[in-house]
């Protein structure tokens, strides 16, 4: 059952729990000790910045797989370190990243040395709604935007999302994965019932299913998840597969994850069906069938998010890395007046530009 990390940082002593986070999160992904150092230097750095210069924000610290996968071989674990803020937001992100741009009082290593010793690190910032700062930490991580003849990596997609457990838990209810099996690619979120371990081991135990039944259609991975969910509380569960040859998309969900596709600019919900896998499976399972191409975009989410969330047109934007869209979709489906309401995983799947 994975942990994941909330810290609030709203004053000093938050930012050595951040650094701590980021140690305890190497240790789940068996990292070395030259990594464990920059994911604490990067959660150090990111939660400083965030109470210098935006009042505070929060920083979220996962294990999670990599936005690219290699053929042939399980995906080894990422540290992903998110930095979400609702301050003033960044007037030009290219100086912020100029290696020690206003870092004072800090350690120093400003936003650019954080962008060059992470295996992964970008910055999204909206003057007047906030930024979002994302490094990824891990053995050989593969880049975003590696070109389609790099080794192994997965041609045509990448994935990402962010996970906030309720109230600060250690654990959230919700999980997200995504497996290859040839040219199939398959995106899942799960929402355990309520929230808290149990809901959490319900969620987990979706993810670990979904690796044995990779290269399954949607309704037939639900089948398979929703005897592997026999005896947990239960989950929401929302499957999307991109067949990378056929250039289709399937969709097929049982519950309240959202799933929203946008292509060309315009977004379409694809609809679950009633039911809660692994309690009350519906016997007869519906897939949606869609295009995909270069300018697709796929978001699943839990009901953490507002009932009524839409997604803004700028969120349409397959060139950005996919957990970045995640975290400022949850960044701005709430607030520090209008928290979560619960457990909230957001998963995004994109068309990958190096290939077009």
């Amino acid at each position: 059952m994975p942990r994941v990390w909330e810290v609030p940082v709203h004053d000093s002593t938050r930012v050595r729990d951040a650094r701590v986070a980021a140690e305890h999160a190497a240790a789940t992904a068996s990292l070395d000790e030259p990594r464990t150092a920059v994911a604490a230097l990067v959660a150090t750095e990111l939660a400083t910045n965030l109470l210098k210069h935006a009042g505070g924000g929060r920083v979220l610290i996962d294990v999670v797989a990599p936005p690219v996968l290699a053929a042939g071989r399980d995906a080894d674990p990422v540290v992903q370190i998110a930095a979400i803020d609702h301050g003033p937001g960044i007037a030009d992100v290219s100086e912020a990243l100029r290696d020690g741009f206003s870092t004072a009082g800090s350690l120093g290593a400003g936003l650019g040395t954080c962008r060059r010793i992470a295996g992964h690190f970008e910055l999204h910032s909206v003057p007047g709604r906030g930024t979002v700062a994302l490094a990824r930490v891990g053995a050989a991580l593969p880049r975003t935007g590696a070109g389609p003849d790099a080794p192994g990596l997965t041609a045509g997609v990448r994935a990402g999302g962010v996970n906030v457990p309720f109230g600060g838990a250690e654990y959230s209810g919700d999980a997200w994965a995504w497996v290859r099996s040839g040219d199939r690619v398959t995106l899942m979120l799960a929402d355990g019932l309520g929230h808290g371990p149990e809901a959490a081991l319900a969620s987990t135990a979706a993810a670990d299913a979904l690796r044995a039944s990779a290269g399954l259609p949607p309704a037939e991975a639900l089948r398979r998840l929703d005897g592997a969910l026999r005896g947990t509380r239960g989950a929401a569960v929302a499957v999307a597969q991109v067949d990378l040859r056929a250039g289709r998309l399937r969709f097929a969900g049982i519950g309240n994850v959202g799933a929203r596709l946008c292509a060309a600019g315009v977004w379409r919900p694809l609809v679950s069906r009633p039911g809660i896998v692994g309690v009350h499976r519906p016997g007869t399972l519906r897939e949606d069938e869609a295009v995909w191409g270069d300018d697709h975009l796929l978001i699943l989410h839990s009901d953490g998010l507002p009932s009524r969330w839409t997604p803004p047109p700028e969120t349409c934007r397959p060139s950005v890395d996919p957990a970045v869209t995640a975290a400022v979709t949850v960044r701005d489906a709430s607030s520090p007046a209008r928290p979560v309401r619960d457990d909230t995983a957001v998963a995004v799947l994109t068309s990958n530009p190096s290939d077009r």
